[in-house]
């Protein structure tokens, strides 16, 4: 069983969302907390929100896509509170649209943050927490489009699989390294499906240098209008997933899925390919998903 209380936690993407939500559940729990963001001002208020509630927490203004601010992030936690026992690879953004209109800035953006930023924080956080020789634990955000293809989605979907592959691969390195000592580092990845949060405004978040120079196509348009329309309709909210994913945490769960009605989904994903048939749209169990209008 995994203990919380005095134990310190670092968050990515901390300033909004699952981030925030894992922050507020964290200080409920009394830890200490680090907080990062790319976005200084709401990182700012949300650090100050739980230092008013009695929360000992700093915050850390970081682009986990660039691997040395990552670094930094890590040697600030270890500054303050001197170890690392939870580590939230959290932060993410989204952009949608057929796969042949994504320019080369929407790939290099979505794939920057999400794959890039996770493997920067294992590369950072994981030799601190082994070397610690005690109970730590990394979560890594994907999404359940890292177990399905949904339309209009792919280079969300392709990097949330490589989240997959990445923590998947990670839980039997870790496995491998701390094969004599028992293995006190462990991992977990998360899967959510649709739940209000910001993610739909990721676009806010893109670097001057990775914006387009075109405005949208019609498929980015619409894409962009089922992911709000999905968004705002998930029935579970940011603090359900953090309680669901601090409760899987506390049990050494690795897969926290959120949604178990996708499971369905998943499994027919898996029946395609073992019985080697064409993939079936993902969405056809989601009607309430596709046809929204």
């Amino acid at each position: 069983m995994f203990e919380f209380a005095g134990k310190v936690a670092v968050i990515t993407g901390a300033a909004s969302g699952f981030g925030r939500a894992f922050a507020e559940k964290g200080a409920s729990l009394g830890m200490k907390l680090v907080l990062a963001d790319v976005n200084p001002e709401a990182l700012l208020q949300t650090v100050d929100a739980l230092r008013a509630g009695g929360a000992e927490a700093i915050g850390v203004p970081t682009d986990v896509s660039d691997a040395a601010q990552v670094e930094a992030l890590a040697q600030a936690a270890l500054g303050a509170f001197g170890k690392v026992h939870l580590l939230f690879n959290n932060a993410g953004v989204g952009s949608g649209g057929f796969l042949w209109e994504s320019s080369a800035n929407d790939w290099a953006w979505v794939f920057n943050v999400n794959v890039m930023g996770v493997a920067h924080g294992v590369r950072a956080f994981t030799p601190i927490m082994l070397r610690q020789n005690e109970p730590a634990h990394i979560v890594n955000t994907a999404s359940v489009a890292g177990l399905l293809s949904p339309p209009a989605m792919g280079i969300y979907n392709a990097s949330k699989h490589a989240v997959v592959s990445l923590t998947e691969t990670l839980y039997h390195d870790l496995q491998l390294a701390q094969a004599a000592g028992g293995g006190e580092v462990g991992c977990s990845l998360l899967c959510p499906a649709f739940v209000p949060t910001g993610i739909a405004d990721a676009e806010r978040a893109r670097p001057a240098e990775l914006r387009n120079d075109s405005g949208p196509t019609r498929s980015q348009i619409a894409a962009g209008k089922q992911l709000q329309r999905a968004v705002q309709s998930g029935k579970l909210s940011a603090a359900d997933v953090a309680d669901i994913t601090f409760e899987a945490i506390a049990a050494r769960r690795f897969y926290i899925v959120t949604h178990p009605g996708i499971m369905a989904s998943v499994k027919l994903r898996h029946e395609d390919i073992e019985q080697l048939r064409n993939p079936t749209d993902p969405m056809s169990l989601k009607p309430e998903v596709k046809n929204v209008s």
